[in-house]
């Protein structure tokens, strides 16, 4: 596979954010490779069409594809799961995810912002290019992973980083957090972002409402991330912030009440 998306290279997309984990910046989402001396893994893994950009970002990092240990999910949308078919169904790779996610990851439920909801506001300039990238990036014909497993705290912690999954329900009912411990980082997926195609804003910020299952709950929820101890937030949408995982909270909650 080629990359089919012009101007992204790898070497200026991929940086390592702590010892052994790497966040990829993807054109629309971003995904983190975890690797250590067992192996490694993928978190999350972008739109349908990014998943030639996975398998680049992989091999620039001296890695095969084929070796990945896991592919870890934090929740089923398809910015997310776009390559976890190909990894499933190419090289066996295990697709874990938490077990209240688990049936949307394997395409049996659907929590995905509609197009209903995109199109009343598809007046919007942002709302607009938004919208052209994803069906550009295959977000209507995405293939579920549907060999997906639930992840248990004995599984995670045999693989690269020894993974914990803290649950953040709200954003879709099973959507989790990946941390990991020994690097002091935190794979947040859509729990938060830093950024998004959507806003002007910059730091720690809660994605549009129209994008969370349950608005309210997820916000309420970031608070299983309290006394969570870890110095670099890995999120779904935004570039890494590299600061206590206590600060970004506190300011995601001035951003929120402000």
């Amino acid at each position: 596979m080629r990359s089919t998306t012009s101007g992204w290279h790898p070497s200026s997309r991929v940086s390592e954010q702590a010892p052994g984990v790497f966040l990829v910046a993807g054109p629309a989402s971003n995904w983190t490779v975890v690797r250590d001396r067992s192996g490694f893994m993928l978190i999350d893994s972008g739109y349908p069409a990014d998943c030639p950009l996975v398998l680049e970002s992989i091999r620039h990092l001296g890695l095969q594809p084929a070796d990945a240990r896991a592919v870890l999910i934090t929740h089923g949308h398809v910015d997310h799961t776009g390559a976890a078919a190909h990894f499933s169904g190419t090289y066996g790779t295990p697709i874990l995810c938490s077990p209240e996610e688990l049936a949307h990851v394997q395409g049996k439920e659907k929590h995905q912002v509609t197009f209903g909801q995109v199109l009343v506001r598809a007046w919007r300039p942002r709302v607009f290019r938004w919208m052209v990238h994803v069906v550009k990036a295959g977000a209507l014909t995405a293939r579920p992973a549907t060999r997906a497993r639930a992840w248990d705290a004995a599984t995670l912690r045999r693989l690269p980083g020894r993974p914990e999954a803290i649950l953040i329900p709200g954003h879709t009912p099973g959507n989790a957090a990946v941390l990991l411990p020994t690097a002091g980082a935190i794979a947040v997926g859509d729990s938060f972002a830093s950024s998004h195609p959507l806003t002007r804003k910059t730091g720690p910020q809660m994605l549009h409402r129209m994008y969370h299952s349950d608005p309210d709950a997820a916000l309420e929820a970031i608070r299983r991330l309290d006394g969570v101890h870890a110095s670099v937030v890995l999120p779904g949408h935004g570039p890494a912030l590299r600061m206590p995982l206590a600060e970004a909270l506190a300011a995601l909650r001035r951003g929120e009440t402000g």
